[in-house]
Protein backbone atom coordinates (compact mmCIF):
# COMPACT_ATOMS: atom_id res chain seq x y z
CA UNK A 1 0.00 0.00 0.00
CA UNK A 2 1.45 3.45 -1.03
CA UNK A 3 1.16 5.89 1.47
CA UNK A 4 -0.62 9.41 0.05
CA UNK A 5 1.24 12.87 1.22
CA UNK A 6 -1.51 13.80 3.39
CA UNK A 7 -1.35 10.42 5.55
CA UNK A 8 3.01 10.49 5.35
CA UNK A 9 1.98 13.86 6.68
CA UNK A 10 -0.72 12.48 9.39
CA UNK A 11 2.02 10.12 10.06
CA UNK A 12 4.75 12.29 10.83
CA UNK A 13 2.69 14.45 12.73
CA UNK A 14 1.85 10.99 15.13
CA UNK A 15 5.77 10.19 15.15
CA UNK A 16 6.57 13.40 16.48
CA UNK A 17 5.43 12.27 20.04
CA UNK A 18 6.98 8.58 20.32
CA UNK A 19 10.36 7.64 21.76
CA UNK A 20 13.34 6.07 19.13
CA UNK A 21 12.80 2.19 19.87
CA UNK A 22 14.98 0.99 17.09
CA UNK A 23 18.62 1.51 16.61
CA UNK A 24 21.21 0.35 13.76
CA UNK A 25 24.48 -0.14 15.12
CA UNK A 26 27.70 -1.56 14.03
CA UNK A 27 26.45 -4.76 13.78
CA UNK A 28 24.15 -3.54 10.34
CA UNK A 29 20.93 -4.86 9.73
CA UNK A 30 20.97 -8.65 10.89
CA UNK A 31 18.12 -11.24 11.82
CA UNK A 32 17.49 -9.66 15.27
CA UNK A 33 17.04 -6.37 14.31
CA UNK A 34 14.34 -7.49 11.37
CA UNK A 35 12.35 -9.41 13.69
CA UNK A 36 12.34 -6.61 16.85
CA UNK A 37 11.12 -3.73 13.66
CA UNK A 38 8.72 -6.78 12.82
CA UNK A 39 7.37 -7.44 16.42
CA UNK A 40 7.42 -3.22 16.70
CA UNK A 41 5.55 -2.80 14.16
CA UNK A 42 2.62 -5.43 14.38
CA UNK A 43 2.08 -3.46 18.27
CA UNK A 44 2.46 -0.46 17.32
CA UNK A 45 2.05 -0.03 13.31
CA UNK A 46 4.93 2.95 13.85
CA UNK A 47 8.00 3.31 14.88
CA UNK A 48 10.80 5.23 15.22
CA UNK A 49 14.29 4.25 14.29
CA UNK A 50 17.64 5.49 14.35
CA UNK A 51 21.49 4.92 12.88
CA UNK A 52 23.80 5.02 15.47
CA UNK A 53 27.21 6.82 14.57
CA UNK A 54 28.75 3.98 15.06
CA UNK A 55 27.60 2.46 11.51
CA UNK A 56 29.64 3.04 8.92
CA UNK A 57 27.62 1.08 6.08
CA UNK A 58 24.19 2.52 6.53
CA UNK A 59 22.86 5.94 5.93
CA UNK A 60 19.28 6.48 7.81
CA UNK A 61 18.13 6.61 4.42
CA UNK A 62 19.58 2.96 3.18
CA UNK A 63 18.66 1.27 6.52
CA UNK A 64 15.17 2.89 6.79
CA UNK A 65 14.32 0.99 2.86
CA UNK A 66 16.13 -1.84 3.89
CA UNK A 67 14.31 -2.32 7.04
CA UNK A 68 10.84 -1.59 5.32
CA UNK A 69 11.49 -3.91 2.16
CA UNK A 70 11.70 -6.95 5.05
CA UNK A 71 9.56 -5.80 7.19
CA UNK A 72 6.78 -5.07 4.34
CA UNK A 73 6.53 -1.61 6.07
CA UNK A 74 6.36 1.78 4.41
CA UNK A 75 8.94 4.49 5.19
CA UNK A 76 6.97 7.81 6.55
CA UNK A 77 10.14 9.88 6.52
CA UNK A 78 13.89 10.49 7.22
CA UNK A 79 15.78 13.24 9.21
CA UNK A 80 19.33 12.93 9.88
CA UNK A 81 20.20 9.79 11.29
CA UNK A 82 16.56 8.86 11.97
CA UNK A 83 13.41 7.33 10.07
CA UNK A 84 10.39 6.51 10.89
CA UNK A 85 8.24 3.33 9.62
CA UNK A 86 4.56 2.11 9.32
CA UNK A 87 2.74 -0.91 9.20
CA UNK A 88 -1.03 -1.52 9.44
CA UNK A 89 -1.22 -4.19 11.98
CA UNK A 90 -3.91 -7.00 12.18
CA UNK A 91 -3.32 -8.30 15.81
CA UNK A 92 -5.43 -5.00 16.97
CA UNK A 93 -9.25 -4.35 16.28
CA UNK A 94 -10.03 -1.80 13.64
CA UNK A 95 -10.94 0.79 16.31
CA UNK A 96 -7.73 1.04 17.92
CA UNK A 97 -5.48 0.65 14.91
CA UNK A 98 -3.94 4.48 12.95
CA UNK A 99 -7.06 5.42 11.43
CA UNK A 100 -5.11 6.82 8.34
CA UNK A 101 -7.09 9.68 6.03
CA UNK A 102 -9.19 8.77 2.99
CA UNK A 103 -7.11 9.74 -0.34
CA UNK A 104 -9.88 11.10 -2.50
CA UNK A 105 -9.79 9.92 -5.70
CA UNK A 106 -10.40 12.39 -8.89
CA UNK A 107 -13.10 11.85 -11.14
CA UNK A 108 -12.25 12.32 -15.31
CA UNK A 109 -14.95 13.73 -17.03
Amino acid sequence: MELTSKQRAQLRGLANSIDTILQVGKDGIGENLIKQADEALEARELIKGRVLDNNIEYDARLAAEELAKATRSEVVQVIGSKFVLYRETHSKPKEKRIQLVKSLKKRGN
